[in-house]
């Protein structure tokens, strides 16, 4: 039997997979153009794990079978090449024969300059009997010097088809193929770009039908349909998720795998998987734009803009999406959002572990503190849970402990509301954890992060918010009524960071409002 692949080509003889026969001929259709007269040079572009690959190999194979003998076809990866920036570009030149022999079949010697590897491409004194249709995998992997310079001979050919063999070309990559690394930018200028979607919810739905046809297992459509939500149709994160219900997490083929084994396989994957997509993911938002990243936790209204450094980083490497978005007047534009649900939970626990630790440096509570009145029936105390918390910013005080030392701040010195909402978590989830389950949820996607608790029965809601006016706040408590009610609770927690520390000032902005039939708990923190 078949089964999911998350990582490296998907084969599917071995693996379940879906055709995608519209993206692999258009791909064809770009390369091969007028099989006579020659195709496209353009760049095969997405973030880790979605098909590029894959794409490349059902392309040649279907060149292959369509145009036998017609050309020849080459598929060569950058992998395995290991240059640093430090080293000049015509280092690479000693890598040509190993790239030659080993992808191309053909036996050179290593070139003098980059003519000599652009006379190599020669209709006349080349080693290529044939038009060459050429992918090149990885491309991104090469510093951007040697990009530079091969995507700059690579140009040349185009310009001058009469003298030389490359008919189609395709560079496969994430962020370098599209010269973004280049201080010059890219003179591939005559490029066009293929971008590597993700699945729809058809095709996952498709490979769910060909796994229960083969295994005889019930997959329920709302696993189905949460594992598409989580990911939004990320492939590698579809089959790693695929591989996790109906291998490691499977509760026997003699079972359905219903919505239960759907939240214990999700719980587990935020937690004890290890994902190298996920990993290499993190990775790049904690390395650069970590204060971009961090805004859209709270901000639904960070304008997309493939110009912009930050965005284009955080797009092409899977961090955000765009998203097309109305106001009230009728005019589109279009925002960041997280790339999917699934990321964006996996960015939140792990910017808390980065700012703030797993553990609080001074006890959560008082040592005599026994939570006594929190949770008793009939819900949640949570005016009386945020004095806590209020107590705990004081004894780090007196302690000489601050908290929002370093931490990341907005344009006006101010802090970020992201960072209370990290802040708080982490107590929250240390202070209650023998009694509640904390989590964070993101009910709009971005902008509006809300604290989940859930403790015996009972729920409770708090609301971060930063505070910028009177005004925003009695929006903001309307705005949390409106949710509490669609969740059918009765009350409802406004936690608001205010940059002052006067006691009056934050006890004249906490309170209690009653508001479309729901307790709105107001609870003004002070920090600077």
């Amino acid at each position: 039997m078949r089964r999911f692949h998350s990582y490296g080509p998907v084969d599917c003889q071995e693996h379940f997979c879906v055709a995608r026969s519209e993206l692999v001929e258009r791909c064809r259709d770009l390369l091969v153009g007028n099989p006579e007269k020659g195709g496209h040079f353009f760049t095969v572009w997405a973030p880790r794990q979605t098909g590029k690959t894959w794409l490349i190999h059902r392309a040649k194979t279907n060149i292959e079978k369509r145009y036998p003998d017609r050309f020849d076809i080459g598929a060569m990866s950058m992998q395995g090449i290991f240059l640093t920036d430090q080293e000049p570009p015509q280092a690479f030149l000693s890598r040509i024969p190993l790239l030659f022999n080993r992808f191309l079949k053909k036996k050179v010697d290593k070139p003098d300059n980059w003519e000599s590897l652009g006379e190599y491409f020669s209709k006349s004194s080349g080693v290529f009997e044939k038009p060459l249709v050429l992918f090149i995998d990885e491309f991104d992997k090469l510093p951007a010097g040697v990009i530079d310079r091969l995507v700059g001979l690579f140009r040349e050919m185009y310009l001058d088809r009469d003298n030389f063999v490359v008919h189609g070309l395709a560079l496969v990559g994430v962020r370098g193929v599209l010269g973004v690394d280049s201080e010059r930018g890219s003179p591939f200028n005559v490029q066009r770009s293929l971008h590597v979607p993700n699945f729809t919810m058809e095709e996952v739905e498709d490979l769910f039908r060909q796994y229960r046809k083969e295994s005889a297992q019930e997959v329920y459509p709302d696993v189905i349909r949460s594992v598409y939500e989580a990911t939004r149709g990320q492939p590698g994160l579809v089959g790693w998720f695929g591989e996790l219900l109906t291998e490691k997490y499977n509760p026997g083929k003699d079972k359905p795998v219903d919505m239960e084994v759907w939240e214990d396989t999700f719980r587990l994957s935020l937690s004890v998987e290890w994902n190298n997509t996920v990993m290499n993911l993190l990775a790049k938002a904690r390395a650069d734009h970590l204060d971009r990243i961090v805004e859209l936790f709270t901000r639904s209204d960070v304008l997309f803009a493939i110009d912009s450094e930050w965005c284009s980083y955080a797009y092409l490497h899977g961090i955000v999406d765009a998203e097309t978005i109305t106001n009230p007047q009728g005019i589109k534009k279009e925002v960041c959002r997280f790339s999917n649900p699934f990321i964006q939970r996996r960015l939140y626990n792990g910017l808390v572990l980065d700012l703030f630790g797993d553990r609080t440096p001074i006890p959560a509570l008082a040592t005599d503190d026994k939570l006594e009145g929190v949770f008793d029936k009939p819900r949640i105390d949570l005016p009386a849970l945020m004095d806590r918390y209020k107590k705990y910013l004081n004894r780090l005080k007196a302690k000489g402990v601050n908290p929002w030392k370093d931490q990341p701040r907005r344009a006006d010195l101010h802090l970020t509301e992201a960072v209370g909402h990290f802040h708080l978590y982490a107590w929250l989830k240390e202070a209650v954890q023998d009694v509640c389950v904390v989590s964070p949820e993101f009910p709009t996607g971005n902008g509006k992060v809300d604290l989940h608790l859930r403790c015996s029965g009972m729920s409770g809601i708090i609301e971060v918010k930063s505070f910028v006016s009177l005004i925003r706040t009695e929006i903001a408590k309307k705005q949390a009524a409106d949710y509490a009610n669609q969740l059918g609770l009765d009350a409802i927690c406004i936690a608001l960071f205010v940059p002052v520390l006067d006691e009056a000032e934050l006890e004249k902005l906490s309170g209690e409002t009653v508001v479309d039939c729901v307790k709105v708990f107001v609870s003004a923190i002070g920090w600077t």
